[in-house]
């Protein structure tokens, strides 16, 4: 007996925003199987409020995020979802004024926003389909690049060892002073050192829009890694560009193309500090999880 549920789960960034819908295919003898149905992204960079001046996120990206959720909950009830789960992350968590946007939003729209924590944040994300590629004795540093906030997790035989949050996100590192991004850096590197220095081998493992745009620039088969030369000379390659020429020549969104570069930057700068020759790109995220969780009752 087959049967299939229908499940959202909307993901408030700090660079965009977007709704998944997926199709959860259940039957007797089988696992699970998770299949994307829809993707819709729209480009709300809510952390150029967040992380700048006062820290309030401005009445017209209000406006955009109501008229964005009351868009989202007709195509849900377009495609029949059952169950959604709307989560927010680092620009809401640090907005002055972010719980009462979600408030708003739920008076307006019905839909209640999650702040969540960036440990939350990690673990719903870590609870998607990382297992086929950690199983084994390999050690692997799985790197999330927010628009607010990267998550770095480190896996060896299969087992979670650490994990941390740190404040070093795209839309953060545009509008921070460089003084502010090395400190951050600086921190950053000491954490992945020390806790990688025992590892034998550690690969990476990314996720977020950047490496996914990256992955798909590269031309690879999906489940082949992407190498530290290749990415370097990607990021060379990207640097040399005017915003205007990644825009109309590499056909990158605008809110993707300034972006991308500090996204680089951050996934090289891991795999140099723990030794890492090469980053496998699972087609995964914060949504991803959010689905999982919403299925398996962990939400």
């Amino acid at each position: 007996m087959l049967e299939i549920k229908k499940y959202g789960a909307i993901d408030i960034g700090s660079n965009a925003i977007r709704l998944l819908i997926a199709n959860v295919i259940v039957s007797e003898d089988k696992e699970p199987q998770f299949k994307k149905s829809s993707l819709v992204r729209v480009p709300i960079r809510l952390g150029a409020d967040a992380f700048v001046g006062e820290g309030i996120i401005c009445e017209k990206n209000i406006s955009r995020m109501i008229n964005a959720m009351e868009a989202f909950k007709l195509l849900m009830d377009v495609h029949g979802v059952e169950r959604y789960k709307a989560c927010a992350t680092s620009a809401m968590r640090e907005a002055e004024n972010g719980k009462e946007v979600a408030a708003k939003i739920l008076k307006q729209t019905g839909v209640q926003i999650d702040i969540i924590g960036g440990k939350e944040e990690a673990a719903i994300i870590s609870s998607t389909d990382l297992n086929q590629l950690i199983e084994g004795d390999n050690s692997y540093l799985y790197v999330d690049v927010g628009g607010g906030s990267t998550e770095f997790t480190i896996f060896s035989e299969g087992k979670i060892l650490t994990s941390k949050s740190f404040k070093m996100g795209t839309v953060r590192l545009l509008n921070n002073k460089k003084a502010v991004n090395k400190e951050i850096y600086a921190n950053v590197e000491k954490w992945i050192k020390k806790n990688t220095k025992d590892l034998k081998k550690v690969s990476l493992i990314g996720s977020g829009g950047n490496i996914n745009k990256l992955f798909k620039m590269s031309g690879r088969a999906e489940g082949k890694p992407i190498s530290y030369i290749y990415l370097n000379a990607q990021y060379q390659f990207l640097k040399q560009m005017t915003f205007d020429e990644r825009v109309s020549e590499l056909s990158l969104n605008p809110d993707r193309a300034d972006v991308i570069i500090p996204a680089t930057k951050i996934y090289l700068s891991a795999m140099k500090w723990s030794g890492a020759r090469k980053i496998y790109v699972p087609k995964i995220g914060l949504s991803d999880g959010i689905i999982k969780s919403l299925f398996y009752n962990k939400l």
